[in-house]
């Protein structure tokens, strides 16, 4: 199987994204790997998926549980499925999840100074690298939020007028210093969804000019609410992978809800989250397409 660091050129060449799915439970994985194995058949071609786990994520299911939950799936199915440590914000967090074999890190110091977070992400990548050639580390420049939930306004410190929005100049110094393979920047997104399920739209231009001046893949993070229009544009001016978790959150608790509602007098929790699951399914397919332009 391809590595992702090989599956992250082959979309940029064809100018597609990967899509990059959160979980909390093995309900988010089982939609995740059946939507991209059921879109895939019907393709014909092979579409990978990436699991994302954040700290809180990593906590409640385990680091090396997780990792063994990927790894053994991907040795009976040969499917393409990665594991992805998503927002970390400690060395020591990065460290653990490079020690247990994930396939990248994203180390998150948008909440500190410039240099700061140059110095840490630079520390992060000098030891992934000594551990693992092929694990991809992702940095991050500006501040677009840290909960994936249903919002009723932007959140608190997040500004996405032009003039707050990460600038090329200091994107490319940022990844010139740090060496990190892949950037999340400021963009105009958010994390989590606003109420009215429709997110301000995404600042193509800034993208094109940041993926211009950086010369590295670009990643979107905040993709829930953002319409099929902004995906297919931000993909062509510079995004690789795309992360969508919000949406996922919100199929899961409704599915669930409707199910608790009808059945009052089931109690087998396999039974209670199949529908779950397959909402969740629906969010990953619908995504996917977008990604891949199926």
């Amino acid at each position: 199987m391809k590595t992702l660091r090989e599956y992250v050129t082959d979309a940029v060449v064809k100018k597609i994204a990967i899509g990059h799915f959160n979980i909390s439970n093995i309900e988010g994985f089982w939609a995740t790997v059946r939507a991209a194995r059921e879109l895939g058949s019907l393709a014909g071609r092979d579409i990978p998926v990436i699991i994302g786990v954040s700290e809180g994520e990593r906590s409640f299911i385990g680091v090396s549980q997780v990792k063994a939950l990927v790894e053994s799936y991907v040795r009976e199915t040969g499917q393409s499925v990665f594991l992805n440590a998503d927002h970390t914000y400690s060395f020591d967090k990065v460290r653990e999840a490079v020690d247990a074999g994930y396939d990248a890190v994203i180390y998150d110091g948008t909440e500190q100074s410039f240099e700061d977070n140059v110095t840490i992400t630079k520390k992060c990548v000098e030891y992934a690298k000594k551990k693992n050639k092929n694990i991809l580390v992702e940095g991050e420049l500006g501040f677009i939020g840290k909960s994936s939930k249903i919002l009723s306004s932007i959140p608190a410190g997040v500004k996405i007028s032009e003039e707050f929005l990460t600038k090329p100049e200091f994107a490319k110094k940022f990844v010139t210093e740090t060496g990190v393979d892949l950037l999340a920047p400021a963009v105009g997104n958010i994390h989590g969804m606003l109420a009215g399920g429709k997110d301000p739209a995404l600042n193509i231009q800034r993208i094109r000019e940041i993926s211009d001046a950086v010369k590295i893949p670009l990643v979107l993070h905040g993709g829930s609410g953002n319409s099929a229009e902004d995906f297919r544009m931000a993909i062509d001016a510079g995004v690789v992978i795309i992360h969508v978790n919000t949406e996922l959150r919100v199929a899961f608790r409704n599915a669930l809800r409707r199910t608790l509602g009808d059945n009052l007098d089931e109690i087998a929790p396999y039974k209670i989250m199949r529908p779950s699951v397959s909402a969740m399914q629906e969010v990953v397919t619908e995504k996917l397409k977008i990604f891949n332009k199926i």
